[in-house]
């Protein structure tokens, strides 16, 4: 998908990535630290983080179009801020995939062990430990780069469009 109607998708495609991926990484941490919240949210986890997932290179690819459809001067701050953007949105996938994984882990661990009734125990401390770290930081390593990648991108679409003070309509931002 590279356009809809008449639009790049990439930037309507974003918002799904800005959305889903601290969702995910909210909904596996809680998973993966609180049992109570392990039950109750049940398979919405995995399945919000594989949904988040699914979204990473879909809007990737939209981006790499767009790409091709606007000019890009490496020499100019805005220029810098577009390949910021496209250099780490290109990593952001592994740590969609980790989160997915650990999600899966937090919700399948316990029905594994057979215990899908009570309170849903993800089996010995070490594990408990163990999923529960890993969830936490690939969590908050995934919504920095989100965070990273969406500044990046919003700096470089808005930067040389904005003016810092109101103009008329049709008119262009004053000289500094």
């Amino acid at each position: 998908m590279t356009e809809f109607n008449g639009l790049p998708a990439h930037i309507l495609l974003i918002h799904l990535v800005v959305v889903g991926i601290p969702v995910a990484a909210l909904l596996t941490v809680l998973s993966a630290v609180w049992p109570a919240a392990r039950v109750r949210l049940g398979i919405a986890t995995p399945v919000i983080a594989l949904l988040a997932l699914i979204c990473v290179p879909i809007t990737t690819n939209a981006g790499q179009w767009l790409q091709h459809h606007v000019y890009i001067d490496p020499k100019t701050a805005n220029g810098q801020l577009i390949l910021t953007h496209i250099r780490i949105g290109d990593g952001l996938t592994p740590w969609a995939i980790g989160l997915f994984v650990l999600a899966l882990a937090a919700w399948g661990i316990p029905h594994l062990l057979g215990r899908e009734k009570g309170p849903a125990v993800l089996g010995s401390s070490a594990t408990k430990i163990a999923v529960g770290v890993l969830a936490l930081a690939i969590a908050v390593v995934a919504v920095i780069q989100v965070y990273r990648i969406g500044d990046a991108g919003a700096k470089a679409a808005w930067s040389s469009n904005f003016c810092k003070v109101e103009i008329a309509v049709g008119t262009s931002c004053p000289a500094a």
